[in-house]
């Protein structure tokens, strides 16, 4: 009993220092970009995850918090995890166009079954600097989707973004976050508006592009994901649409296949 106590102290003790140690380390990086609600959600996200500005876990882009691919690894490892399993959606591939998808699945102790998530690559959605690289882009984004479901965590890796990470917009009029970060996000009307207004402008299957966004926030509705999520997932929605739409069509309705296939 006491050794449990004593246990609980010392992780009690590491986690404050963490705490300290994040808000210290993310003034002296960001500077004027911190505002508090930055600091409120990073103890948040000490607290729950243990995630380290250090050791380059998560990073504030754009005035939001991005978890890292390194950063839900790590988070894995802290978890014990007991493994990854990555394969191919070989009849969605082509390697000549360099168009990829994977499916990853997460096994953790609480849930042997796993938690699955998906990730697509092409030229179309990815930022310029790792063109060329689509089948690890997309590796990635599959095991970064299956362990933020896995640990629920609710807010997006740097590597989901699908372009660069100045592009995607965030104006100053949809800045405003429900309390908690979550729940609310498809409630307000200027984010729905604006999908509703992409779905119309290209002519896209509102159901497939939920389903889309849902994978793209790592939620089982979107209604469930963060507004920061879904500002992201608008951004990049409306980047492929205007880039190639008939390559988003094809990618909206992979997502109406792999449904039928878990069916």
């Amino acid at each position: 009993m006491k050794y449990n106590v004593c246990m609980h102290r010392n992780l009690s003790s590491l986690r404050r220092h963490l705490i300290y140690s994040n808000r210290r380390l993310a003034r002296e990086l960001w500077g004027e970009e911190i505002e508090q609600r930055h600091f409120r959600a990073l103890r948040d996200l000490t607290e729950r995850f243990g995630f380290s500005v250090a050791r380059g876990e998560i990073q504030l882009l754009n005035r939001n918090w991005y978890v890292t691919h390194s950063g839900l690894l790590q988070l894995a490892y802290r978890n014990r995890s007991s493994g990854i399993r990555v394969v191919p959606i070989r009849e969605y591939c082509n390697s000549g166009a360099n168009r990829w998808v994977f499916k990853a699945t997460v096994y953790t102790r609480s849930s042997p079954k796993g938690f699955v998530g998906y990730g697509d690559a092409d030229p179309s959605n990815v930022s310029l600097r790792v063109r060329g690289a689509e089948m690890r882009v997309a590796e990635t984004r599959a095991v970064n989707r299956a362990l933020r479901k896995a640990y629920g965590i609710g807010i997006c890796s740097i590597e989901e973004l699908g372009t660069e990470p100045s592009s995607v917009e965030h104006p100053h009029d949809m800045r405003t976050d429900p309390p908690n970060g979550n729940g609310c996000a498809t409630g307000q009307p200027r984010l729905r508006d604006k999908l509703c207004l992409l779905i119309r402008k290209y002519e896209l299957d509102p159901i497939l592009v939920k389903r889309y966004a849902a994978d793209f926030c790592g939620t089982e509705t979107l209604r469930d994901a963060s507004r920061d999520l879904v500002e992201a997932f608008i951004s990049t929605l409306a980047e492929e649409a205007a880039k190639d739409r008939a390559a988003l069509i094809c990618k909206l309705n992979s997502y109406n296949q792999l449904e039928e296939v878990k069916s």
